[in-house]
């Protein structure tokens, strides 16, 4: 199949959930296409071609849209970088996750045109593996489990299962705290600590505060700042700088929350100087996030996996667990093709 023609799979997609959908692959671009047809579901922030385009280059892109001619929508979307060095195509190229997005109510069958087309086109291209990193099952289980199962029928395997944790807005943030946290809670206020949303004309001192804190805690350093303010300028509805602030107002936590969809606040930077452990002001700081997550509609606060190179993070999954936090999956797979 040649990557740059139309891949029909209204047989391949057999009974309801499938019926009259054909998968349309545009040939391979330095970024993703943009779709034919539009939506029929939200697309995650990551999975935007608005937001994949400031992601840096990582090599060309396939883009598989799953549409359904009759309604003049799409309903399914994937997108496969390419690498020619290793011939390991893998989704996402540059994100926290990737993998298929579909619109409610369709499941496995419709996620098989997809991997069909994109196994084909990657074969055709030379490549020899595709791995897939999805979404956490608690952004939507049901299209979490539909992938999963369209997954393992294909012969994929599961390359890494991590424990994603979130807190449930409906739920009142106290009410989940081992008592602990609670202490750490009273005692932030006691010493006149509060949670401020900052504008993101502090991003320059906000980058310098985490790249230390991560730094001196061992951990990866953060995005580089040139394309944190990229991504605050290019979606300013969409991404936010929470801080706790001490009575002289200097900073003792910091956190760049991310608005994945209208459902999902994602705390994807938290920070706080290993000075401040006494107070934990972290604690606090996802008391913030969460009230904030809660006000906007929102019913998801993401608090991400805890996976070291070594294995997961033992302190900090105990910690997401004393928050209140629901343990989850995100998985990860590959397939040879």
């Amino acid at each position: 199949m040649s990557a740059s023609m139309p891949f029909s799979v209204a047989a391949a997609a057999a009974g309801p959930a499938g019926a009259g959908l054909a998968v349309w692959a545009p040939a391979p671009a330095p970024g993703p296409a943009a779709p034919r047809h539009p939506l029929a579901f939200e697309p995650l922030l990551f999975l935007r071609p608005a937001h994949q385009a400031l992601q840096p280059p990582a090599g060309p892109v396939l883009s598989f849209y799953l549409e359904d001619a009759a309604r003049g929508r799409t309903v399914g979307q994937l997108f496969v970088v390419l690498d020619a060095a290793t011939g390991r195509a893998r989704s996402p190229g540059q994100a926290p996750f990737g993998a298929v997005q579909l619109a409610a109510g369709l499941g496995a069958a419709a996620v098989h045109p997809l991997l069909e087309a994109a196994e084909a086109a990657l074969r055709g291209l030379g490549q020899r593996r595709l791995a897939l990193r999805g979404h956490p099952f608690c952004y939507g289980p049901a299209g979490a489990a539909a992938q999963a199962e369209a997954l393992a029928q294909r012969g994929y395997r599961v390359a890494l299962a991590e424990q994603n944790y979130h807190l449930d807005l409906a739920r009142a943030y106290a009410a989940g705290l081992h008592p602990s946290e609670r202490r750490r809670l009273h005692k932030c206020a006691r010493h006149g600590l509060v949670v401020e949303q900052e504008h993101r004309w502090f991003l320059p001192r906000a980058h310098a505060f985490l790249s230390a804190c991560r730094q001196e805690r061992g951990q990866a350093p953060p995005l580089p700042l040139a394309r944190l303010e990229a991504l605050f300028e290019a979606f300013p509805d969409d991404h936010f700088l929470f801080s706790v602030r001490g009575p002289g107002g200097e900073w003792a936590a910091l956190a760049v929350a991310v608005r994945v969809s209208e459902r999902v606040l994602y705390n994807f930077y938290p920070a706080s100087p290993l000075s401040q452990n006494a107070l934990s002001p972290v604690v606090l700081l996802n008391e913030g996030l969460h009230a904030f997550g809660r006000a906007s509609g929102m019913a998801v606060l993401d608090l991400g996996t805890s996976t070291l190179p070594t294995g997961p993070n033992a302190s900090l999954l105990r910690f997401k667990r004393h928050l209140g936090g629901t343990a989850g999956l995100r998985l990860s797979w590959e397939k040879d093709l």
